[in-house]
């Protein structure tokens, strides 16, 4: 028997900036990632309609950079624009209006996507742009708390397919991510609190005192206090990219710790018609595998207790009538399937730990469904 073997390894490394103004002719971050090597960088801009909206001088503002750095960037004609929110996922026709601008405009593996927007248009257009010649330059501009701090810093983007969250997606690192606090200000305060619940999950799982500092912050948080904001976006975007820095980058494995309280979360986005936002199905997720951990003799019931105030504090909702759906428990299988190989659940061992686990008893989560329900009502937890 005759055989060949090759090995070979690929380094990926981009930059994540924070900065105010992006578009300000005076703020070179943008220019400054670009490689001029072979000319202008060819910049195409996809951009989510409701920053549109928000923020009606960007496009003019795009221009008028455009035109101050004409020696260092080309527009590859005027930005796209489509819909976001988490629907957008749910329809690939838009991938494929990403596919036909960066086809139409001459958009090659030397040119750039910028994609301008919250976590859902940074996956379609990151789908996209991973897919086209085999890969174009992407720089992410996110512009929600929630894409700020967690989706928008990561390597992973997709789109949902057949009733599952991101089933048709890729790895595909982006060449560098810029964070603009000014489009902060504009947010809806469901969009600016659920990015909040990400900062909760890291701090949970895998840094105390960045959840302390989250729990002495709550009511400048509630007032929207950017300087308290700035932080908690920099600290959890710093540990998410430690986290993919320290090991299985692409999931090769079955192990996901960044995604404690998701398997739940996810099936209920899929439940309510994506009626709630990603964070606030990821705080009711976190709320019920908390429980969880506690009738596991995990978690004291003090940390519990913690952990659910300071929730209710943020004035999220922890429970959801879907909870009740029998369709619930689909999403332990369904995260299984995602990854592959066996189950692999994210529980606390006590606040700043995180430990997996590989079987989640039915009859547990049934009653930890039940637990909050009473909690939501009335205030109260009997364990």
């Amino acid at each position: 028997m005759k055989s060949l073997q090759q090995s070979f390894s690929v380094r990926y490394q981009y930059n994540v900036y924070f900065t105010e103004d992006l578009f300000n002719t005076n703020n070179t971050t943008l220019v400054d990632t670009l490689d001029n090597s072979i000319g202008p960088g060819k910049l195409l801009f996809v951009i989510d309609q409701g920053v549109i909206d928000h923020h009606p001088q960007l496009l003019s503002k795009i221009a008028e950079y455009q035109r101050k750095y004409a020696h260092q960037i080309t527009l590859a004609g005027v930005p796209l624009c489509i819909p976001g929110g988490e629907l957008c996922k749910n329809d690939y026709g838009h991938v494929e209006t990403v596919m036909d601008a960066i086809n139409d405009r001459g958009i090659d593996r030397h040119s750039y996507v910028a994609a301008i927007g919250g976590g859902s248009i940074l996956d379609v257009v990151g789908f996209a742009a991973a897919i086209s010649h085999r890969g174009i330059r992407l720089i992410r501009i996110p512009t929600t708390v929630l894409s700020q701090n967690d989706s928008g810093v990561g390597v992973k983007n997709g789109v949902n397919a057949f009733g599952k969250k991101n089933f048709i997606g890729s790895f595909a690192p982006p060449v560098a991510v810029i964070n603009d606090k000014n489009f902060l200000h504009t947010l809806d305060i469901r969009d600016w609190r659920s990015g909040i619940a990400e900062g909760i999950k890291v701090g949970l799982i895998k840094d105390e005192a960045f959840y302390n500092f989250i729990e002495e912050s709550v009511e400048q948080l509630n007032h929207r206090d950017m300087k308290v904001m700035d932080y908690l976006i920099y600290k959890c975007a710093d540990l998410h990219l430690k986290h993919i820095a320290s090991g299985d980058a692409f999931e090769m494995g079955s192990s996901r710790p960044l995604d404690f309280g998701h398997w739940s979360a996810h099936k209920l986005e899929q439940l309510t018609g994506y009626e709630i936002r990603h964070g606030e199905a990821v705080a009711i997720g976190m709320a019920l595998d908390s429980v969880y951990s506690c009738l596991e003799d995990r978690l004291t019931k003090s940390q519990l207790m913690q952990i659910l105030e300071l929730m209710r504090s943020l004035e999220f909702e922890l429970y959801h009538p879907c909870l009740g759906n029998p369709e619930l428990i689909e999403g332990l299988r369904e995260f299984q399937e995602h990854l592959g190989g066996q189950l692999t659940i994210t529980l606390l061992q006590k606040i700043g730990t995180g430990i997996e686990v590989h079987h989640m008893d039915t009859q547990k989560v049934l009653k930890s469904v039940k637990l909050l329900k009473d909690f939501h009502n009335n205030k109260t937890l009997d364990l």
